[in-house]
């Protein structure tokens, strides 16, 4: 019994305190309550601006009331309290978290419950009640609590259906856009607006396989742009996709970063949804490419030249061995300086970076260059013939 055991009271006493009690809270008028809630309801934010309609607040504030005042005629939760309890419980939880009202929200609205009832009552009160209202202040504060908590437990779990719900149907529409080929303008229409996207907008794509898929998921679950972040799983692969434009923010340029620093292929070139599962392959064969002592990402302009000669080579082109072969013929020293002045050149595109690169004179490694094209018969600074060099040597 939360009622104070004070020295002196009889049984007699109790049962007239009881009476009493029950005898305010019958005088309290549910109508009236309701107005005052809804009034007070105003001054939260997300109650004024949800598109919950006054009829139903109204509805479920009334019922509320009703059920606690119930309970509070009791010293224990009863069943027949509890089945009202929960029942209203229910219903408000679970139109709260439809109407996408912050549970926070929620909560400040309950609490207020308990400010509404407690002054109405000692509203109504006499002088000579105020023993009685400290002995039952604590069960009027446990009933309001029992309502809140249930309340918030009808309410996450409603919100954990919704979410199902949600992630359920986005898969449904990402399995369309991953499976179907030539899909029509409609239907992308229709996937870009389940993903809350423009038809527009550009995406970045990366794709982890096999045993790194959980680093690749690790990273998302520490996005802070997780809503616009999206994912679709393959049977050997979990691709990810998200919209160009959010690297430009903090987050988004935070989420690239550390997919980055991950063994995947990364496409950051971007690409429109009708294009994300072709970018998605092209991914997927980029990861492939990663030697396993290789660190980050395989972007595109890391792995191009590399898929070519696989790309080549599948296809039997000569490749670069008769350039091997002319440079055998050279000493070992001659042959490693030919071609590190190759290599810095391609990289950097100037002969003077070149040259800084590898602390000799710029003459020197012109000459290098020179003697390279005479054996081989590939001059690096002809860009076709170059090309050949950065695809062979990939």
């Amino acid at each position: 019994m939360l009622t104070p055991d004070f020295p002196g009271i009889t049984q007699s006493d109790k049962n007239h305190d009881t009476l009493r009690w029950e005898s305010l809270l019958d005088r309290l008028d549910v109508g009236e309550l309701t107005d005052e809630f809804i009034r007070r309801l105003g001054t939260v934010p997300s109650y004024a601006v949800s598109p919950l309609p006054a009829s139903e607040i109204r509805r479920t504030g009334s019922a509320s009331f009703e059920a606690l005042i119930l309970a509070m005629k009791a010293e224990d939760d009863e069943p027949d309290y509890l089945r009202e309890r929960d029942a209203i419980a229910l219903d408000v939880g679970v139109s709260r978290a439809r109407a996408g009202v912050p549970i926070e929200a929620l909560m400040t609205a309950i609490r207020l419950d308990f400010s509404v009832i407690w002054e109405a009552i000692t509203g109504i009160a006499e002088p000579g009640d105020a023993q009685l209202l400290v002995g039952h202040t604590a069960r009027v504060w446990e009933v309001v609590d029992g309502y809140a908590g249930e309340t918030q437990r009808a309410y996450v779990a409603e919100l954990a259906r919704i979410q199902a719900e949600a992630a359920s149907m986005r898969q449904g529409y990402l399995a369309t856009l991953f499976s179907q080929k030539n899909l029509t303008p409609a239907a992308l229409e229709r996937i870009a607006e389940e993903l809350g996207q423009d038809l527009d907008t550009e995406y970045v794509v990366a794709v982890a396989s096999w045993d790194h898929i959980p680093a690749l998921r690790l990273a998302l679950a520490n996005a802070p742009a997780g809503r616009q972040v999206f994912t679709y799983s393959r049977a050997d692969a979990l691709v990810v996709f998200f919209p160009l434009g959010i690297r430009a923010g903090s987050e988004g340029q935070r989420l690239y970063a550390s997919l980055e620093r991950l063994t995947c292929g990364l496409l950051g070139e971007g690409c429109t949804l009708e294009r994300v599962p072709h970018a998605a392959a092209v991914a997927a064969s980029l990861a492939k490419l990663l030697e396993p002592a290789e660190e980050g990402a395989m972007t595109w302009a890391r792995g191009w030249a590399r898929m070519a000669r696989l790309e080549l080579d599948r296809a039997g082109a000569p490749g670069l061995g008769e350039v091997e072969r002319a440079l055998h013929g050279c000493g070992t020293t001659e042959r490693r300086r030919l071609r590190e002045a190759v290599e810095a050149y391609l990289q950097t595109g100037s002969i003077a970076q070149a040259a800084d690169r590898l602390y000799c004179h710029r003459n020197t490694l012109l000459n290098r260059l020179k003697r390279f094209a005479g054996l081989t018969g590939v001059d690096p600074m002809v860009p076709l013939q170059a090309a050949r060099l950065v695809v062979g040597w990939s």
